[in-house]
């Protein structure tokens, strides 16, 4: 007997927020003997673990946190096709909501751009393509990982409005509204690191060697 689309839709939804709520970043701190959420910024996600355990251990959460928004949003946009257009881009938001709020840790968890970001890959590839290239250039140009998310994340806000975007068909409008309201909200849980780089004292991440001190 065929399950109802409620059912269906919540079995989704449901695992899609317990795949986004893995604490990646911890986890790899914790294999290495660092406990993230002691250490550095105290976040668990992959700029932190980048900063206080190595920079290819950043990178390995980085890629992980991205995953766990992609494959979930992904599948479930195979999956479903054409019978509930909205549930794609409701399980991306509950992989990006698991890992800002995970049940694994009391409910703190990370500021979701990684996650978020694998989402709207799924949904909105050409805009995150050019979002990508943003933040890599504010990142470049900075060496200031924060200021490249939130730049992207506004990005993203606005261009899903552009009337030449990619949106087409049912479901525009919702799809356009609710990721602009998960780029808001990335951009809400940078506030402490907006606060410090208006202050002049945000911490800068190196890929490569850091400058000598003159």
């Amino acid at each position: 007997m065929p399950m109802s689309t409620e059912l269906t839709a919540g079995l989704w939804i449901v695992a899609a927020y317990l795949i986004g709520a893995i604490p990646f970043g911890f986890i790899i701190g914790k294999m290495r003997g660092v406990d993230v959420r002691t250490v550095g910024s105290k976040n668990i996600g992959a700029t932190n673990v980048f900063r206080t355990v190595g920079k290819k251990w950043g990178v390995l959460a980085l890629v992980l946190d991205i995953m766990k928004g992609l494959i979930p949003t992904l599948a479930c946009k195979i999956h479903q096709g054409d019978s509930i257009t909205w549930l794609p881009l409701v399980v991306g938001i509950m992989t990006a909501t698991g890992h800002m709020l995970t049940p694994y840790m009391k409910f703190k968890g990370g500021k979701g751009v990684a996650t978020g970001f694998g989402m709207m890959i799924a949904l909105i590839p050409c805009h995150c393509a050019l979002a990508f290239a943003i933040f890599a250039l504010v990142f470049a140009a900075s060496n200031y990982i924060s200021l490249g998310s939130c730049t992207a994340a506004a990005f993203l806000g606005i261009s899903v409005w552009v009337p030449a975007g990619s949106f087409k068909g049912y479901g525009d409008l919702p799809q356009a509204i609710l990721i602009t309201l998960v780029a808001a909200f990335v951009i809400y849980k940078h506030r402490a690191n907006i606060k410090r780089l208006i202050a002049g004292n945000e911490n800068k991440i190196y890929l490569f060697k850091k400058p000598e001190a003159k």
